[in-house]
């Protein structure tokens, strides 16, 4: 026995010493060694399994295993508390490049925190990673596309802007480690149909694909270094994008350079046999996109590489490229490496929601409200108004305010508590939903602890609740209690568990209530013992609601499993209570009240992705019409007609056409998904304690008749580079509470030569009201128009600047020839000698520019 335990400590020591020796565990070696040295100790089958984003561990290499899947669109998402920013579209009305990289720099921290608390308790789950699939960069070409919020606006230059703050705030700027990746998305030519996004094919001309759709990505790749980009469902001229050669390697890597990896949108790979049919089976579609340049699956059809291999599909050699790519990215993320070479190692819990993010979320939302009109002085209110009546269903609805790809912060500032917390005590303030956000579209809320019991006789309030130590309620329940709270972000339990929560729910009225739930975990609600709602832990289309009649006073058996994994998401038990006299009610608030505030829009359960949702002007996640829901127009005019002054507030994530909206209401504030302090924000400016400042970043247009076919990826008619009709805000707008004028420019602006390769454009701004404040001020290249196919104006630089009552400032803006160039077929980006006319001001409007002229000799 003693000659087998020395023998196995020798063998032992030898295989630890080996390890210690293997040169991709050596900190201080050069990255490619280290990489070369760890693919090839790996079999073909370890290979293929590490090309899935659900990568296991190999232990005999000390790999661990890591699942790269995780999302940080405006804050850390999917993984419990964190930060919520404004949705990306409202940090793009922010015109802000400054503040986009704190921003990204705010979620980076909470990334590495979050990372380092999972990885210190063995956790190594989806949206636990390092690896972020953000920024969305799509240009957001039409306004009835649903996932347009996700993105910077409908502008090529404001986009690449935008992203390339956002992505050098998550990858931080040590020149050894990545803080985190970023991963731009999607590529390429990706926005809408949401319900066609498996199988459809964008034909675009060459110039729209290099002037419109390609140049987010490309600052992305040049200026920022972004080291992973997704390639997108749809196909590029008859070819998937996760298997588009000219996309992923003639362009992408040969012509910009990259050097990182790209990740497969998810059941991406499956479409380019099962949608687009370019392939016979999943090895042959594998087969295809490792060769092209994907080489990370979010799926499982890379399984089948090694099947693709002994077909002579693919080589191993071509394999082994992916392979290095990726572990490239988690060696360069420390993944390997000790924590003390490591800078970020000691960001922990302190940073997740902090006092300085939350207050970085509010410097957020305050700059992304986009003041729409204000007429007779409307806004700003006084904050000792007699009473005040808050109106509408976007007004207390927390959830709206967090979008989609959202975290779950600490507390949630709504537009009623925001306004609530503002005026003064002698202020009155009276609040109602007054109707649906759509027709179908209940306003929901927390089910009441007064109408919830453990037993019919009605004797203790809250349910029964089990919990286990599995996520599956299986065996014996490891505690019991009553909870008046049905919440699992409450409960005082570790890791992976269930809840089961029984009893009775006795309604208040008699009619048809809206029941369910809402929460990313997978649950089950059964009513008097019949299933009623379950949910497929989808975190993003989370609500699971069902219409049933109930009566007043009777007790209904309610018990609602819910599965829970680390990180925990909230879970919600929903109902919307049978209310026939809403309306009366808020009419009759509005005539109590000396101003009303009506918050409406749209809402993330209406428009987003690919949705299940049957409302009139809805489908599938995008939009049919661009007005109002009937809804919020028919309560809108019932509240005008009373006399009464109206302040709109806009609670949405893309454009609305509010054409009687604007002819009849005095005051219109478009505040989009704002994140966690949308409601304090808002009160600020409705108040007069924050002066607006941001500009709309995309169109908004009269109605959807005035653009094209949505399927046309063609961009002639489509945002203010190309349409030629009136809209009914122009991109770039927005108001402000004092007034700016601009100094008349020098006709010539000089000429940029091969000895002065820059002219300087400046501009001096006078704020000439009572208030100080900020201007976006804007450069735009004219174009020659859309008879011969260029842009009307482009965007080619923008300052966003403070500027004290009575201060002029002067904005200066350097011209190239490459601020100039435009593409041309069979040239690619020129600029030829000549005259060129650059306009600057407030918006793209051409009432609201000066012209200047540059020369190129």
């Amino acid at each position: 026995m003693k000659t087998y335990l020395l023998l196995s400590y020798l063998v032992a020591s030898v295989f630890c010493q080996a390890q210690s020796s293997y040169k991709y565990l050596n900190p201080d070696a050069p990255v490619v060694e280290r990489v070369n040295d760890l693919v090839s100790r790996m079999t073909l089958e370890q290979k293929v399994a590490q090309l899935l984003y659900h990568a296991p561990a190999i232990d005999s290499l000390k790999v661990p295993e890591y699942n790269w899947w995780n999302e940080g669109l405006h804050g850390v998402a999917r993984n419990g508390l964190a930060t919520s920013f404004p949705q990306a579209i409202g940090l793009a009305a922010t015109w802000d490049k400054n503040l986009m990289h704190r921003v990204a720099t705010a979620i980076s921290d909470e990334a590495r925190a979050k990372f380092n608390i999972a990885v210190s308790k063995g956790q190594r789950l989806r949206y636990q990673g390092l690896t972020f699939w953000s920024p969305n960069i799509n240009i957001f070409r039409d306004p009835r596309w649903g996932r347009g919020m996700e993105t910077y606006g409908e502008d090529p230059y404001l986009t690449g802007q935008m992203a390339v703050q956002f992505i050098r705030g998550l990858q931080g700027d040590d020149p050894k480690y990545f803080k985190t990746i970023a991963t731009a998305k999607h590529y390429a030519v990706h926005s809408g149909p949401e319900s066609e996004r498996h199988t459809f094919n964008a034909e675009v001309s060459e110039y729209d694909l290099r002037e419109t759709y390609l140049p987010a990505f490309k600052m992305s790749v040049e200026d920022a270094q972004v080291h992973s980009l997704m390639c997108a469902y749809n196909s590029v001229r008859g070819k998937p994008c996760c298997s588009n050669d000219p996309l992923l390697d003639s362009i992408l890597r040969k012509e910009w350079g990259f050097k990182g990896y790209v990740v497969s949108d998810c059941g991406a790979i499956n479409d380019i046999w099962g949608g687009h049919k370019q392939a016979k089976d999943a090895a042959e579609a594998s087969a295809l996109a490792v060769k092209a340049g994907t080489d990370l699956d979010c799926g499982r059809q890379y399984f089948k590489l090694v099947d693709a291999v002994k077909r002579g599909l693919i080589k191993e050699s071509e394999i082994d490229v992916s392979v290095k790519r990726l572990f490239e990215a988690r060696i360069r993320l420390g993944m390997f490496d000790p924590d003390d070479k490591i800078p970020f190692s000691k960001l922990g819990e302190k940073e997740v929601d902090s006092k300085a993010h939350r207050i970085l979320a509010e410097e957020a939302a305050l700059k992304s409200i986009v003041l729409l009109k204000n007429e007779k002085n409307t806004l700003p209110l006084k904050k000792d108004i007699k009473t005040i009546a808050v109106i509408g269903p976007n007004a207390n609805d927390e959830h709206c305010l967090l979008a989609n790809y959202n975290g779950f912060p600490t507390s949630v500032s709504t537009p009623l508590e925001g306004i609530k917390n503002k005026v003064s005590s002698n202020t009155k303030v009276l609040y109602e939903t007054g109707c649906e956000v759509a027709p179908g579209v209940p306003y929901v809320e927390p089910v009441n602890v007064d109408y919830l019991f453990t037993t019919a006789d009605k004797k203790v309030k809250g349910l029964k609740a089990e919990y286990f130590s599995n996520q599956e309620a299986k065996g014996e329940p490891v505690k019991s209690k009553v909870d008046t709270e049905i919440d699992v972000m409450a409960a005082d339990m570790k890791g992976d568990f269930s809840v089961r929560w029984t009893g009775v729910l006795v309604p208040p009225l008699s009619g048809k209530y809206y029941l369910g739930c809402r929460g990313g975990n997978d649950f089950d609600l059964f009513l008097d013992d019949s299933l009623l709602v379950t949910d497929g832990n989808d975190p993003d289309n989370d609500f699971s609601l069902k219409q049933v009649s109930l009566e007043k006073g009777k007790a209904y058996h309610i018990k609602v499993l819910v599965g829970v994994n680390a990180p925990r998401s909230p879970f919600v038990l929903l109902w919307s209570l049978p209310d026939m006299e809403r309306e009366k009610r808020a009419l009759e608030a509005v005539r109590q009240a000396d101003v009303v505030v009506f918050c409406g829009g749209l809402s993330p359960r209406l428009e987003g992705e690919e949705m299940d949702v049957e409302v009139p002007g809805f489908s599938g996640g995008d939009r049919i019409a661009l007005e109002l829901p009937s809804t919020q127009e028919d309560l809108i005019k019932k509240i005008v007609a009373t006399g009464k002054p109206v302040v709109l507030v806009l609670v949405n994530g893309s454009a609305v056409s509010i054409n009687w909206e604007k002819a009849n209401i005095s005051a219109i504030v478009e505040s989009w998904y704002g994140g966690q302090a949308s409601g304090t924000a808002l009160a600020d400016v409705l108040f007069g304690d924050y002066n607006p400042a941001g500009r709309l970043p995309v169109t908004f247009y009269k109605n959807a008749a005035q653009l094209p076919d949505f399927h046309d990826y063609n961009m002639k008619g489509k945002t203010y580079r190309y349409f030629d009709g009136e809209a009914l805000y122009p991109f770039g707008y927005g108001l402000s509470y004092t007034s700016f004028i601009y100094s008349p420019l020098a006709p010539k602006g000089g000429t940029i030569t091969a000895s002065k390769p820059v002219a300087k454009i400046s501009v001096n701004v006078k704020n000439t009201g009572t208030r100080d404040g900020e201007e976006v001020v804007q450069l735009y290249v004219k174009g020659k128009g859309t008879a011969v196919g260029e842009a009307v104006k482009t965007l080619k630089g923008f300052e966003r600047v403070a500027i004290k009552a009575g201060e002029t400032k002067t904005v200066s803006f350097d011209v190239s020839a490459q601020t100039l160039a435009s593409f041309k077929k069979g040239k690619g980006f020129t600029t030829d000698k000549g005259e060129y006319a650059l306009l600057i001001g407030s918006s793209s409007a051409d009432k609201d520019l000066k012209e200047v002229k540059v020369g190129v000799e």
